[in-house]
């Protein structure tokens, strides 16, 4: 039975354009097949994903979908991995295995996006405190994109050869996800990957476009905790205690010097206190201060250098200020904590032709990082296991709105804003082709 691809005619009604064999789709009908998929289906789910976000290790309801999705199309699902992740698996013959993940978390956020379809739920936290939700850094397009995928995966089974895992994973905000399910045995009990890849949708790159370089992708991450114990006193007689405000301070100031000081030039590094409290009353010396840092690098030899610099300038401002031993500030380095993602080179050089020769060689932005962002998606790939992987960003932002940017209108919203949003059809669709793109590169059968 031959099968058709069905499009919308000015009209509006619903003509077939063409028959199509999955042997004979070109790149140019493999992208009609994906639009007319994104109007039909994945349209509705990434409004009903962008309208019911949920947070960190709470995905349930999200996972659910994925998981019911995957299953209409053929897929062997297996769920509750690492918390709340879901795995899928296809075996289609001999050939390598492949691994495509997508996270799918929001943030703790009150959604001012002006969008129709904005979200306006709360849903109460790990930490047991109810929360505004919102998917304020795209993860609604990544799990909308490898359902996609998989749609697209299982109905072109003659295209390729293998076997190919699909991860929709939890938590990838607080950096926790990926480790849970390599702890839970993603590695051990579905098929090991030879390759592992994902995307990130970028408000910083034009739709259209994908961002995809060799080496360092994105920077490890270290969350740090630093509790400084003081004496409380009254705040008109100094003298009787120990200000915990003032040796924070000296901390933080001491910190900078970690990077500008001990840190060469150019290695890239990031100490950043997003938090400091203390004391409740003018008057009131307290006895405990505590900050909370982000610690940012490319490479574990500087990562290493600030934490231990943390740790030294930490302690020692304590003893500077005539704290005994067992109260010198407190150094906790949490589990929310993630490698460096590193691209493989020969695996980037390959999917790089591969999206030059489908998309021609003007889709990539490659433009130099602005900031260290993290992503654990390193957990799963190399140098952190033996997995060559690959991560890139797929644009989300019509070129129209940098433009208005530039003429003086309002700033394109970033990443992690109340205000984000990317355009849903042109990042879902571009993401789908791609990945599922580079799945039938790397999975083509072999020819006798």
């Amino acid at each position: 039975m031959k099968q058709y691809l069905w499009a919308l005619a000015a009209s509006g009604a619903l003509v077939a354009i063409q028959p199509l064999s999955a042997q004979s789709q070109s790149a140019a009908s493999l992208s009609e097949i994906i639009a007319a998929d994104y109007d039909q289906k994945l349209e509705a789910l990434f409004i009903d994903f962008h309208r019911n976000p949920e947070l960190s290790y709470k995905e349930v309801r999200t996972a659910k979908i994925i998981a019911n999705e995957w299953r209409a199309v053929g897929w062997d699902v297996t769920e509750n991995i690492g918390g709340t992740g879901v795995v899928a698996v296809m075996k289609n013959g001999a050939g390598p295995t492949l691994m495509l993940r997508a996270d799918m978390d929001g943030l703790p956020l009150v959604e001012d996006s002006g969008l129709d379809y904005k979200s306006t739920v709360t849903q109460v936290s790990i930490d047991g405190e109810e929360k505004p939700v919102m998917h304020a850094c795209g993860h609604d397009v990544h799990i909308t994109s490898l359902i996609g995928t998989a749609r697209r995966l299982s109905a072109m089974k003659d295209r390729w050869s293998g076997t190919i895992v699909l991860v929709a994973q939890p938590a990838e905000e607080r950096i926790g996800g990926a480790k849970m399910m390599m702890d839970d045995g993603l590695y051990t009990r579905f098929p090991k990957p030879d390759f592992a890849m994902a995307f990130h949708v970028s408000a910083d790159t034009p739709t259209g476009k994908l961002a995809l370089n060799e080496g360092i992708s994105y920077s490890s991450v270290d969350t740090v905790d630093i509790i400084v114990h003081g004496v409380g006193a009254h705040g008109a007689s100094p003298h009787r205690g120990k200000d915990p405000i003032v040796m924070g301070a000296q901390i933080i100031m001491g910190l900078q010097t970690i990077v500008s000081r001990e840190i060469a030039p150019l290695k890239p590094a990031v100490i950043t206190v997003g938090s400091f409290h203390s004391g409740f009353k003018h008057n009131i010396i307290s006895d405990r201060a505590v900050m909370q840092l982000t610690v940012r690098s490319d490479d574990d030899e500087t990562r290493q250098k600030l934490l231990s610099g943390i740790k030294r300038i930490s302690a020692n401002v304590g003893r500077m200020n005539d704290l005994p031993e067992d109260k010198l500030p407190e150094v906790k380095i949490s589990h929310e904590a993630t490698p460096a993602v590193y691209n493989d080179s020969a695996l980037t050089q390959r999917i790089q032709k591969l999206f030059s020769d489908r998309f021609g060689a003007d889709v990539f932005d490659n433009k130099p990082r602005q900031g260290m962002g993290g992503e654990d998606f390193a957990y799963f790939v190399a140098p952190n296991t033996d997995v060559p992987g690959v991560y890139f960003n797929v644009g989300g932002t019509p070129q129209a709105d940098f433009d208005a940017e530039e003429a003086g209108g309002r700033p394109v919203p970033s990443h992690h804003s109340p205000f984000f949003k990317v355009a849903p059809r042109e990042s879902v669709t571009l993401g789908t082709e791609a990945m599922t793109a580079a799945a039938l590169d790397l999975l083509a059968p072999k020819t006798p």
